[in-house]
Parts: structure tokens; sequence; C-alpha cells
């Protein structure tokens, strides 16, 4: 199955776009090999614009190309702005990882500390994956 993008915006470590025949599904693609906090906000913060928008109610998140974890860009991910997403109707989320096992292990730990640290977040609710492939993300 071939998937069509359609670019929305291009940033300097991610670029941002929609499925063409599924245009609630927004897709973010790393193209370095970290993101800065401050570039990373403001790439999530034009998602939750283009959630308003568009009505988006899938985001794919495909992290292949990093190397580097940032585990305050994950947390604030999480609780500040799934928060916000929530309520917006973005609730289901697939996430492609590096085959990096140990960026992997790193995800895994990260998300350990945030379950337990904030264990009433409205991420809690939301359908998160994990995929392989862009292919799969779309199906599942």
């Amino acid at each position: 199955m071939e998937i069509k993008l359609i670019e929305k915006k291009k940033f300097k470590h991610a670029v941002v776009s929609v499925i063409s025949d599924q245009q609630s599904t927004a897709v973010v693609s790393a193209v370095t090999t970290y993101i800065p906090i401050e570039q990373f906000k403001e790439i999530f913060t034009f998602i939750g614009d283009l959630t308003k928008k568009e009505k988006i109610t899938k985001l794919i998140f495909d992290k292949r190309e990093l190397s580097v974890f940032h585990q305050p860009s994950m947390e604030w991910y999480f609780v500040e702005w799934k928060e916000k997403m929530y309520d917006l109707g973005l609730k289901t989320h697939r996430k492609i990882l590096p085959k990096d096992e140990v960026f992997r292990q790193s995800v895994k730990i990260g998300r350990d500390k945030i379950n337990k640290n904030f264990p009433n977040g409205k991420y809690t609710l939301m359908d998160i994956k994990y995929a392989e492939t862009l292919e799969d993300a779309v199906a599942i």
C-alpha cells in the first residue's frame, strides 16, 4: 500500500504532513537525529493548531531518524501537550521508533517514569501503539 503525504509544514528537524486519503491523520517525520526541545514544542504546537483547523484525530510520529532520546521533551509531550490534544479529539497516537535498542529502552524507561509520576494523565485514556513502518501505523 502506497501512502501519499501532503506536506503541511517543514521544520528544520521534522516535517508535518497529512495522509492524502485520510486527512484526519497527521504524520510528524523526524528528519534529523535530534530535535531540540524548543523546536519540538514549536512542531507540536503547530500540530495542535492543525488539529483545531482540520479535525485531526490520529497522529503518527515517525522517529526512525532520531538517535538521541530527550526525556524532558517526552514528558512535556505526554503531560502537557497530550492533555490539550485529548480535549480537541486527537486521541489516537502511533509511534515508529528507530531500530536502535538503546533508544527503544530509553523510551520504555521514560514512559515508565511518566506513568509513575503522572498516573492520571489523559494520555492514559488515549489509544497509543507502536508500529515498525508507516504502513503499519496507518493500518492499526
